[in-house]
């Protein structure tokens, strides 16, 4: 037991378990505090294995252990996450941060701070840093205390005692940033950079320590690592037991695609995977057999090319089941941005913001914005705008949760849509 409270203790350090909770969100603390504890706990019984003296402890004794103490870590922390809130939405233990700059970022983090008083943060000022620096018309309703000019901050610091500094300008005003550092060198308070990137699409934004630097991600896949292993995982499994499970309505559905027109089974077509990466995407034969030439032509409502059973299994989406091959090959996902053909990419990748960011995961069979009603024909540029949304928003938001979530919905409601032709 002490052995493993000290290794639980340096672990814990080393994740910055012991930092300030002050903001953070409790549940993903308490999630980083179970790994710490489990891998402090294989750690510990490793040492025993290797030891020859696991024989001498009870597992019986060593279970309640685990659970009692993973339970009452976690428990502790929650009790001691309420307490501070709700002292501090009464004011106790509170620290007043100074805003310099008024942004879209700035607007955003004073309208959170006073809503979410149990955070800890209260605004005590605002530095527009605007050349008339007059009061915003968003600050106009409010208290806050405006400071017209940069040269009184290290006084209205110092006699307000604010404890934290956050700069809340965009990248290109480096020359005021390194001003206001000057004004600020003789200050002891926290200095904290919130750049405005409000005119950025940016994508899994996060600062990252590479090689002992610190980087600013802007636009960096989330599909990485132990998220990569997962998902492939997820899609292994989930992907032979669903293959299997559909061959008796894959056998039918060939032999209607067989006998409602002449031609092949399967129909196949070029798209961009992950990376950019081209592939064979495989589909049921819904049309009539055709040269496509270079201007591929989205199906429409009315579209003559579409066979009776092909509009069926269009219908049900039931076309696109063989594409549990593709992902069987590692070349698709269950869950993700849709594949588009590739002339469609070459036509939006200019015309829609970030829209081959939708690469930096597999497509996949269902997604985000297919089960919130955004599939089928893109006649409007609006509604690929929508699309590209909703992909990006899974991008950012990816979780093993959010797949399974997604799955859910596409079986209840997901694969009749009235956009789907």
């Amino acid at each position: 037991m002490l052995l493993g409270a000290l290794l639980f203790t340096f672990i814990g350090s080393t994740a910055n378990l012991y930092g300030s909770w002050r903001g953070q969100n409790i549940w993903k603390f308490n999630a980083r505090t179970a790994t710490v504890f489990l891998v402090s706990f294989s750690i510990l019984f490793v040492l025993l294995v290797f030891s020859k003296t696991s024989t001498i402890f009870s597992r019986i004794w060593m279970g309640y252990w685990v659970i009692i103490t993973l339970t009452t870590l976690i428990s502790i922390r929650l009790a001691a996450h309420t307490l501070l809130g709700r002292l501090r939405e009464k004011g106790v233990n509170k620290k007043k941060i100074l805003i310099l700059g008024i942004s879209p970022t700035a607007l955003k983090i004073i309208s959170t701070l006073q809503k979410k008083d149990w955070i800890g943060f209260e605004v005590a000022g605002v530095v527009p840093l605007t050349n008339q620096c007059k009061k915003e018309p968003w600050l106009q309703a409010t208290d806050m205390p405006i400071i017209e000019t940069k040269d009184q901050l290290p006084e209205y610091i110092s006699e307000n005692k604010i404890s934290e500094v956050w700069i809340c300008l965009p990248l290109t005003k480096g020359d005021l940033i390194q001003d206001l550092l000057h004004q600020l060198r003789h200050s002891t308070v926290n200095i904290r950079y919130a750049p405005d990137m409000s005119d950025f699409q940016l994508l899994n934004h996060k600062v990252t320590e590479l090689a002992g630097f610190y980087t600013l991600d802007l636009s960096c896949s989330s599909m990485h690592g132990t998220n990569l292993t997962v998902k492939k995982i997820e899609d292994t499994i989930l992907g032979l037991i669903i293959f299997i499970a559909i061959i008796p309505t894959l056998l039918l559905i060939s032999l209607g695609v067989k006998l409602s027109s002449p031609g092949p089974v399967l129909f196949k077509q070029r798209r961009y995977g992950m990376d950019g990466k081209p592939f064979n995407v495989y589909k049921f034969r819904s049309m009539v057999v055709h040269e496509q030439g270079e201007n591929l032509v989205q199906a429409s409502k009315t579209d003559d090319r579409i066979t009776p059973f092909g509009a069926f299994i269009r219908r049900t989406s039931l076309d696109e089941l063989p594409q549990f091959y593709n992902v069987l090959q590692g070349k698709m996902s269950i869950v993700g941005p849709r594949p588009h053909a590739i002339v469609h990419n070459e036509q939006y990748k200019d015309q829609v913001q970030s829209y081959m960011k939708r690469h930096k995961v597999k497509p996949g069979i269902t997604g985000w914005a297919q089960v919130n009603g955004y599939r089928g024909e893109t006649d409007t540029i609006d509604k690929m705008n929508k699309r590209v949304e909703h992909d990006l928003y899974y991008i950012e938001n990816w979780s093993l949760w959010l797949d399974l979530k997604i799955i859910f919905m596409t079986l209840t409601k997901g694969f009749i849509n009235k956009n789907a032709y």
